[in-house]
């Protein structure tokens, strides 16, 4: 029986010693959380997108909580955002510029024939690597859906064979960027009032053949734009958003109709 009780006494001085030694090394070893950092953390919108260029809404706490990022990197909290990161951190904050994804591609599939059919798996990805896809057009959207797959917000759909994206709801994180295989997707200024919906540098007559809503070059609306924000480089339109005074007198004037009027304060979709 003492035999027992000793046994018992000594693991339950064991136990003893090793519960004081774990709560001395909690208290001393405890990573203790910086209080800015949480105060940070919660202006955030948490959509964890990476726009900032951190890994998600912890990691740019982090990074300006250790003075190591600028504090209006966060496009989907915008200027509110910015404003609060600005108060906490005693800063003065330069205005978030808001911006909205846009697919400059309107190669439907009636505008567009395609050259070949794919049988395949349904990654944009994938259809890419087989000798740029199968539509006539090797610079338009391969239509897989890889960006609405990866949208945080759900604001892009596929239609008649092309991604579109809702300004309503689009926060401009940049993910489907990063993510289209053509590279045709970018972001624009939400304050824009024309998008070229194209990503062809094929000459004129070959852009054409390949897309009946092609840009050709044809260099009308650089022509037609009183503030010069418009120009051809590489037979392909390109705005100068900090120019346009949204006049819209170059999508007038656009013979195939890839240049196009916009309004992304509205809702629908581009």
């Amino acid at each position: 029986m003492n035999e027992i009780l000793t046994c018992l006494l000594v693991v339950g001085l064991i136990g003893l010693i090793a519960g004081i030694l774990l709560v001395l090394a909690s208290h001393f070893m405890m990573v203790r959380e910086d209080e800015t950092v949480g105060r940070l953390r919660e202006c955030l919108p948490g959509a964890n997108c990476g726009a900032c260029g951190f890994t998600g809404c912890d990691g740019y706490a982090r990074a300006l909580g250790e003075g190591k990022a600028e504090p209006n990197l966060c496009i989907p909290g915008g200027n509110e955002t910015a404003r609060q990161i600005g108060e906490i951190l005693g800063l003065q904050v330069e205005a978030v510029e808001a911006k909205i994804a846009v697919v400059h591609c309107n190669g439907t599939c009636t505008a567009s024939p395609a050259r070949a059919q794919y049988d395949g798996m349904e990654s944009c990805r994938a259809v890419a690597m087989l000798f740029g896809g199968p539509g006539a057009c090797r610079y338009g959207c391969l239509g897989c859906g890889d960006c609405a797959a990866v949208c945080p917000t759900g604001a892009i759909c596929m239609a008649d064979g092309v991604a579109r994206i809702d300004s309503r709801i689009c926060i401009g994180c940049k993910k489907c960027v990063e993510t289209c295989p053509k590279e045709i997707i970018s972001l624009v200024p939400r304050s824009g009032k024309s998008v070229v919906l194209c990503s062809s540098r094929d000459p004129g007559a070959a852009a054409r053949k390949a897309c009946a809503n092609a840009c050709i070059g044809c260099r009308k609306c650089e022509r037609s734009c009183p503030e010069g924000a418009v120009s051809v480089a590489g037979n392909l339109a390109v705005i100068d958003y900090a120019r346009c005074s949204g006049c819209g007198l170059c999508a007038e004037g656009c013979p195939t109709g890839c240049l196009k009027a916009a309004d992304f304060s509205l809702a629908g979709a581009v």
